[in-house]
């Protein structure tokens, strides 16, 4: 039986973020909480998973930084309501994560771990109520789009950080 790495190769490949100059390598071991800085969900919707779409042109899960003080779950609902106007309908369920050596000398914002932190993915329900809140000091948010898991991994494949193959492992894990 292949793991997990030997499926989904370039996902669980060593590799170098040059926007954040951070060394990342994908894991499906949950780290401990204070060293995730960062979440995104692969949102289960009626008619399948939630993807979105910055004014830059970027193709994303919902989800985003850490504030402090704030929990996994808090982040979680902080974020789907900013970036794709859902809300949480269920528990939270592990799949993976890319671990993260900085190079930089300091955190990206004091209260964020350094100089490891984790990307968290987790599998979630949601439910789309609103459009997008958008926050000014946030991404903008243009497209909120609900796709089959296959269509959503197409769409979010090219992306950086390997998005298509986090749906397609949530595929294979039978999470989606």
């Amino acid at each position: 039986m292949q793991t997990w790495a030997e499926r989904f190769p370039d996902l669980f490949a060593p590799g170098y973020w040059e926007w954040g100059d951070l060394d990342v390598r994908y894991t499906v071991e949950q780290p401990p909480d204070e060293l995730i800085s960062n979440v995104h969900v692969v949102g289960r919707t009626t008619g399948g998973i939630v993807v979105c779409t910055n004014d830059l042109g970027w193709r994303f899960l919902p989800g985003g930084t850490r504030e402090p003080g704030e929990t996994i779950e808090e982040l979680v609902h902080r974020e789907l309501l900013e970036e794709a106007g859902a809300r949480l309908t269920g528990p939270l369920t592990w799949l993976g994560a890319h671990r993260a050596d900085h190079r930089r000398p300091g955190p990206y914002r004091p209260h964020l771990p350094h100089p490891v932190s984790y990307w968290a993915n987790y599998v979630a329900d949601v439910v789309i109520e609103q459009e997008p809140t958008n926050p000014e000091d946030g991404e903008q948010v243009t497209d909120v789009l609900v796709l089959p898991p296959h269509e959503a991994a197409a769409y979010l494949d090219g992306q950086p950080e390997e998005v298509g193959s986090i749906v397609r492992l949530a595929q294979a894990m039978q999470l989606v």
